[in-house]
């Protein structure tokens, strides 16, 4: 059987047997709609938050940008996996015992203000649809290779998919769902990584193959990296070029920002009781390791293999992958010197990403309307390919490359699915039911939610089709959004009895605007900027932690200048910290 075939096969199976949870655990009322009717196994919700959270940036683009900015790549790794420990440790059981359906609805309660619930949902709807454009993207280059269509029309294909469970299960649908999701995304991503070590390095964990000697060669994964680097003109793979200040914010942005996401709290409404809660944020933390500690070696065997490969080879005798990349619009060449040899150094090929004709060139490649650099690379490889393609540059077996497609798809389905989730629930629950209809039926309000999600789907996959930036910093963005505008709001509300509704009003509209803002000028209106021009040298990828320090301070100062929260909801505080039989959770 052929590789593509075997890619049809494995994805139509998953989307079959997702489609299938679909239907078996259609909600039925919007408890079940919201949180599952707060009856999710500890394991279950574990594997679905680690599905939830492990999108398509940690499956697809998270290893692509270690493999090709080494030590700068870091950031992703303690951010993401400190920022969940934070929320496992510190926010997640106490927003549990609060016993609510949604973030919003955490803060208006807390802050006894319809107005705080209503910027919350701003909050909400602003972080959600950033981030869903990076899953949406990732589903468009996953179909765009495997099942060989454009980008555009494969991000089409994933909204379609993504509206039948999502629409129809709610969070009861897409638990499961998730849960079936992280498995097929686990095994797909270990797969190819335990045999690419092998043909490595000889060891089949691939933790200890990133550390093992490279076979033939008597050096290490990393030194064989920095020799071949060297080579070409590039600076060592494990040198950093971003400056301490900047590694630091990004990694706090993306620390702060994991514990601010909406569509990752609202996984721990789900279960029945605050020890479950715990329960489940543990097990999370232990099926997440398994990826984030493997990201590391794959991006460096990627980069390896890459290096080895194609530079300095004849484009006519390239290897067929190379070609079939270039096809989906993912890989570019452009023969600079005229000679038919692919030649690999520093610098970009050419200005901006590549724009491709109808034209093909006199070596059969796909011809440009790009103006080229004077830069010695001639090759643009996109970093969101580079764990898709690593199956096929190792030259590993067509199940293999299928396994990772399918895996590809639920990485970026399943978080997809968890934030327009959030984002309906928000529009139904927070603004229809709380403030503008807060008569209507069950059944109106469930119908309410399901239209919200559809339309937020629609717009998702504009975001899809016209991307920002790669898929890893699109979803950086929406962490520093998330760190600027709900983390000091969740931490205040819980542990502080002095933090009022004007301040936490205040530190949200004020964190949330000067991100958004700061992010909007350096990548869009003037995206040439250099760390030269950016405030204290920090990129937007970490202007999140100002934002957050921002929030605070705004805060803390107009708490200071009004009057203290009612005594009911001191304490309601003082209810919620206290872990009184950490048993069922009450809804208060």
């Amino acid at each position: 059987m052929d590789t593509q075939t075997l890619i049809y096969l494995f994805v139509g199976a998953t989307f079959a047997l997702y489609i299938g949870i679909a239907i078996w655990s259609r909600a039925g009322s919007t408890s079940e709609y919201y949180v599952a009717s707060k009856g999710v196994h500890p394991i279950a919700n574990g594997m679905a938050t680690g599905a939830d959270w492990m999108s398509a940036a940690s499956f697809i683009s998270m290893a692509g940008i270690i493999s090709f900015t080494g030590y700068d790549g870091s950031v992703y790794l303690m951010g993401w996996t400190g920022g969940y420990v934070l929320l496992a440790m510190c926010l997640a059981p106490y927003l549990r015992k609060f016993g609510k359906f949604t973030v919003p609805e955490f803060v208006g309660e807390r802050y006894y203000s319809q107005t705080a619930r209503v910027v919350a949902v701003i909050c909400v709807i602003f972080i959600s649809f950033t981030y869903v454009a990076g899953q949406m993207r990732g589903v468009g280059i996953v179909f765009s290779r495997y099942l060989e269509v454009d980008i555009n029309t494969g991000v089409v294909i994933g909204m379609a998919i993504v509206f039948f469970y999502a629409v129809l299960g709610g969070m009861k649908g897409i638990t499961y769902t998730q849960v079936a999701q992280y498995c097929v995304m686990i095994f797909a991503y270990m797969v190819p990584a335990i045999y690419i070590s092998m043909l490595i390095t000889g060891n089949p964990i691939p933790q200890l193959g990133f550390g093992s000697e490279v076979i033939g060669t008597g050096q290490s994964v990393l030194e064989r990296l920095n020799g071949l680097g060297a080579e070409l003109g590039f600076g060592a793979y494990t040198d950093g070029s971003k400056s301490t200040i900047d590694v630091f914010f990004i990694t706090m942005a993306l620390m702060v920002g994991t514990a601010g996401l909406p569509h990752v709290i609202v996984r721990f409404f789900t279960t029945p009781t605050v020890r479950d809660a715990r329960k489940s944020a543990g097990y999370a933390l232990l099926f997440i390791a398994i990826l984030y500690t493997t990201a590391p070696a794959v991006a460096a065997f990627a980069r390896t293999n890459l290096l080895t490969s194609v530079p300095n080879t004849a484009y006519q005798e390239v290897p067929a992958w190379l070609n079939t990349w270039e096809n989906a619009g993912l890989i570019a060449w452009q023969d600079k010197n005229n000679d038919g040899i692919i030649q690999y150094g520093p610098g970009a090929p050419f200005v901006g990403a590549p724009k491709f004709t109808d034209e093909r060139g006199a070596n059969g490649e796909r011809l440009l309307s790009n103006e080229p650099t004077d830069a010695a690379t001639e090759l643009y490889v996109d970093r969101d390919i580079m764990v898709l393609a690593n199956p096929e540059i190792a030259q590993l077996p067509g199940w293999v490359v299928a396994l990772i497609a399918a895996g590809g798809l639920a990485a970026a389905l399943s978080t997809a699915a968890g934030l327009l989730l959030v984002i309906s629930t928000s529009v139904s629950h927070d603004l229809l039911k709380s403030n503008m209809a807060p008569n209507i039926s069950e059944k109106n309000e469930l119908l309410a939610a399901r239209i919200a999600a559809g339309v937020a789907i629609a717009i998702a996959g504009l975001f899809g089709i016209y991307p920002p930036a790669f898929v890893a910093q699109v979803v950086a963005f929406a962490f520093g959004l998330a760190a600027a505008s709900f983390f000091p709001v969740i931490v205040m509300g819980i542990f502080s009895k002095k933090m009022n509704k004007e301040g936490a009003i205040a530190g949200m509209v004020v964190g949330l605007t000067f991100t958004f803002s700061y992010i909007v000028y350096y990548k869009f209106i003037n995206p040439a900027a250099t760390a030269d021009d950016w405030w204290f040298g920090i990129s937007p990828e970490g202007i999140g932690t100002l934002g957050m320090i921002f929030n605070f301070i705004a805060a803390i100062l107009v708490a200071s200048v009004t009057k203290a929260p009612p005594e009911k909801i001191q304490h309601l505080i003082e209810d919620i910290r206290i872990p009184r039989g950490a048993g069922a959770a009450v809804d208060h």
